[in-house]
């Protein structure tokens, strides 16, 4: 087949934060005998994506890269010996194209940072990478697994059977976080300063209670009363060190603490001291980024399995064209669920 010599693309461009991106034309690199050349249909936006153009992502990016890291794209050519794909096949790539067993220990590749990301037309990836996506889902449905879908599904130690989950936010990882525990039948505990939003999170299924933070200041002691003086199981942590010794607070014995994100900024001054609150409730820490491949591929397979009673939650789908006004969106942070763009 004749395959595509150009492409349509997004990169940030240079200079003193805030940054911008702008539509940039690439060419097409050679498609080796384990790659997979593919079309990408729909991205879906994550906050880091806002933080490299502020400056404000703890992490060094790729200079001008294009950015983004979750799609759903289709197979339309494979190396001479690639054996997992073919074309027509629906895929996804790792967040982490190193993080394969979740085991490894050379530095990330992620997709969007380390590397240029997928918010373009044309992708090639080494087939080891890849994961099918499940069948169910539309393409931005799909594209919202890679970062928030196998973020929540590593955070909340899935496959979960009991217990209680707290939440924080409504952003992509947590009500992704939440649609997990609706299908799994796992109490949830969701927090956010908008009641519109949690009697929409209310409205997604039973076993879904809320907290408005912004009503409730000491959210920690109404998670505790809510799970009859226990506490929660798990914890999804957000925000960072502003938040973490309520969210310690807010756990059960032996509960685990997933830190995710850094919404509320990662200065050092305002991080608490933990270290009696870990000891005494023999709590355990986890730095979460993200997942391995292993972890995608068992959320998508929990997804296949759930089929429509599981779907991420989207907030806008903005065309490929209008990919700044979609940026713009994530970034007035009055989104509950994705925001994600179609190609």
């Amino acid at each position: 087949m004749s395959l595509p010599q150009s492409y349509q693309a997004y990169r940030r461009t240079e200079g003193t934060a805030p940054l911008t991106i702008e539509q940039v034309t690439e060419k097409l690199p050679p498609v080796k005998s384990h790659d997979v050349l593919v079309r990408i249909h729909a991205v879906s936006l994550n906050y880091r994506d806002i933080a490299m153009l502020d400056d404000t992502y703890p992490q060094p990016c790729l200079p001008r890269g294009i950015p983004a890291s979750d799609c759903a794209a289709e197979v339309v050519f494979v190396g001479s010996e690639v054996s997992g794909f073919k074309p027509g096949d629906r895929v996804t790539a790792i967040w982490d194209l190193t993080n394969l067993a979740g085991t490894e220990e050379q530095s990330p590749e992620a997709l969007g940072g380390d590397v240029d990301g997928v918010l373009r037309q044309y992708a090639v990836f080494n087939e080891q990478v890849l994961v099918h996506l499940p069948d169910h889902l539309s393409w931005e449905e799909a594209s919202c697994i890679t970062c928030a879908g196998t973020t929540a599904w590593n955070a909340l130690e899935f496959p979960r059977k009991s217990g209680t989950a707290l939440l924080q936010g409504t952003g992509g990882v947590s009500m992704f976080a939440l649609l997990l525990c609706i299908a799994a039948d796992v109490q949830s505990i969701i927090t956010s300063s908008s009641d519109e939003k949690l009697d929409q999170a209310r409205s997604l299924g039973p076993h879904v209670r809320t907290i408005n933070y912004r009503k409730v200041a000491n959210w920690e002691e109404e998670v505790v009363r809510l799970t009859n003086g226990r506490g929660a199981d798990v914890a999804i942590e957000n925000v960072g060190p502003a938040t973490v010794k309520q969210s310690l607070a807010s756990l059960a014995q032996r509960g685990t603490l997933s830190l995710v994100g850094f919404l509320g900024g990662l200065d050092a001054e305002k991080f608490p001291d933990l270290y009696f609150p870990v000891l005494v409730k023999r709590v355990t820490m986890r730095g979460i980024v993200v997942g391995s491949k292993i972890d995608q591929q068992a959320l998508c397979d929990f997804l296949a399995e759930k089929k429509v009673s599981l779907k991420p939650l989207i907030d806008a789908v903005f065309p490929f064209e209008k990919s700044k006004e979609a940026f713009a969106r994530l970034k007035s942070g009055k989104h509950q669920g994705k925001i994600v763009i179609t190609l």
